[in-house]
């Protein structure tokens, strides 16, 4: 008598991928209700449109921070066709899926943004789009020395390709999947921490990512890399983050301007409230103090 073979340690226990994979609804963890296997609209939404040239919809998450600052950077730069209203798009209540923002971005991701300085409008999607379009439209923060272009856009891309496995692959498993699993988190983890000591390893030799020169490649790696992975699934000690003092050094020196501490609030909707600004329509929003209403 042959003894059956052993079944395989899956988790959940027992579990064998089918031949074809099918939607149950509620099993994407913490953001199931948001996540589907379709695109397009699932409601009736027209934007809002405010006063100014360029108009955001956005969240402040990283990849919503990135815009925000270079738009503050090019204000404090003195380009006022920066000028911008930026609109809160609350993506756990589904908000990227209203259909003024799919026909703006039809991959229903934060930020998108349209630019009303031409006729007809620009739509914009993908934060790295915007900030190449934003750096050539108004000829700042993307060098035209051809090699440091190309050095800038490499960084860009860098971060752009990168970050999924900070945030849907360690931040996923780590912070927000069902259960605790130990191979995907070491998996991803042994990942950001190879990331994150070719970032530290280049900033040894380089003032910013440009040498030093500041750029669009800083402006979209300092959120995740930098202020974000600080405090980002409460992970600091399990990945070492303190251990990458080059890294430390230039998030400690680009949190200092003063246009990214604003572009760092803007549709800010969680932690302090002294650092949220859940809407910027003027300058002027930034002495605001959200007020929070006791539970």
């Amino acid at each position: 008598m042959t003894d059956a073979p052993e079944a395989p340690a899956n988790q959940p226990a027992g579990y064998v991928p089918p031949a074809v994979w099918t939607w149950e609804p509620g099993n994407g963890g913490q953001f199931a209700n948001i996540n589907r296997p379709i695109s397009g609209a699932t409601h009736e939404k027209a934007l809002q449109i405010g006063k100014h040239p360029i108009q955001l919809y956005s969240l402040g998450t990283p990849n919503g921070v990135k815009v925000t600052i270079m738009l503050e950077e090019l204000l404090a730069a003195g380009h006022s066709g920066a000028e911008y209203d930026a609109w809160l798009i609350n993506i756990g209540q589904g908000d990227q899926f209203g259909s003024g923002f799919v026909a703006v971005n039809p991959n229903s991701k934060i930020p998108a943004m349209v630019d009303h300085s031409v006729d007809p409008v620009i739509h914009l999607f993908e934060s790295g789009s915007m900030m190449i379009y934003l750096a050539e439209k108004f000829g700042a923060f993307l060098p035209t020395d051809p090699h440091k272009r190309a050095a800038t856009l490499n960084w860009l891309m860098w971060q752009m390709g990168s970050t999924p496995f900070l945030g849907g692959g360690f931040g996923h498993f780590y912070a927000y999947a069902p259960f605790k699993m130990q191979y995907p988190i070491d998996r991803y983890a042994m990942e950001v921490k190879r990331q994150l000591h070719v970032l530290d390893t280049h900033l040894a030799t380089h003032e910013y990512m440009i040498g030093s020169e500041y750029t669009i490649a800083d402006m979209a790696i300092y959120p995740w890399y930098g202020a974000g992975i600080r405090v980002a699934y409460n992970a600091r000690e399990f990945l070492g983050i303190d251990d990458y003092k080059n890294i430390a050094r230039w998030t400690d020196q680009i949190g200092e301007r003063e246009a990214v501490k604003r572009g760092a609030r803007v549709n800010r909707v969680f932690g302090d409230p002294a650092k949220q600004l859940p809407e910027r329509h003027d300058a002027s929003d930034f002495d605001r103090v959200v007020e929070i209403s006791p539970a």
